[in-house]
C-alpha cells in the first residue's frame, strides 16, 4: 500500500507522524482524559510514552500496518489531533482523536472524509471500517455523516483502557465501497 506522507483538506494538513511531534501530541490530546476516553490506547503519563508510540508509528508505517497522521490547521500549522488507519491485508479500520479545544468544528468529519477518499483510491483496500464505544455518540454521528453504516452491535466487545478497562458495547461501522472507483 502506497500512502502519501502529506495530505491536505480544505482547512487541514494531515502529515505522517514524526518524533518531533511528541510534545505537541502529549499536551494537545494524549495526556488529556477528555480526549482519550474513547480511544483504544492508555492515556500517556509522560512525553516518554508519546515518544514510544511515535517509534511504533514509524515502524508500523514502514510495514504498511498502521498509517498515523498528525492533524494540523493549515493557516498556523498547529497540531490539533491525529488520525489514521490500521491495515490488515486490505481490511482497514480508521480512527481519529482531537484535542478538546478543537471539538465541534467539523474537523473530525473533514478528516474522515479525506481518509475514506484516500482509502477508496487504494486498489488493495477491500473494507473500510471503524468501531466506536456505543456511548460515543459524537463519533457515531461523524461516521454516519460520512456514509458509514452500522454493521453490528458488539456486546461487551472492547475494554477501553481509560474507562477502567470495563468491557463496553461497541458499534461496528463499515463504509460501503461497492461503488469504489475503477482502479485501472
Amino acid at each position: 500500500m502506497v500512502i502519501p506522507e502529506r495530505v491536505e483538506t480544505h482547512r487541514l494538513l494531515l502529515t505522517r507522524l514524526q518524533l518531533t511531534d511528541a510534545e505537541e501530541i502529549f499536551y494537545t490530546y494524549a495526556s488529556k482524559p477528555e480526549s482519550t476516553r474513547f480511544v483504544s490506547w492508555p492515556l500517556h503519563q509522560s512525553i516518554t510514552a508519546t515518544r514510544q508510540f511515535l517509534l511504533y508509528a514509524r515502524q508500523a508505517w514502514a510495514q504498511s500496518l498502521d498509517f498515523s497522521f498528525s492533524i494540523r490547521l493549515k493557516g498556523t500549522n498547529r497540531l490539533i489531533g491525529a488520525c489514521g488507519f490500521l491495515n490488515d491485508d486490505g481490511k482497514t479500520q480508521l480512527g481519529y482523536v482531537l484535542g478538546p479545544l478543537h471539538w465541534n468544528n467539523g474537523y473530525a468529519t473533514e478528516v474522515t472524509q479525506k481518509l475514506v477518499q484516500l482509502l477508496r483510491a487504494q486498489p488493495d483496500v477491500v473494507k473500510i471500517g471503524s468501531f466506536v464505544d456505543a456511548d460515543n455518540h459524537a463519533s457515531a454521528r461523524v461516521l454516519q455523516k460520512c456514509g458509514f453504516v452500522v454493521e453490528a452491535v458488539l456486546k461487551e466487545w472492547w475494554k477501553f483502557p481509560n474507562q477502567n478497562s470495563q468491557a463496553k458495547d461497541c458499534l461496528l461501522f463499515q463504509y460501503p465501497i461497492a461503488t469504489k472507483p475503477d482502479s485501472h
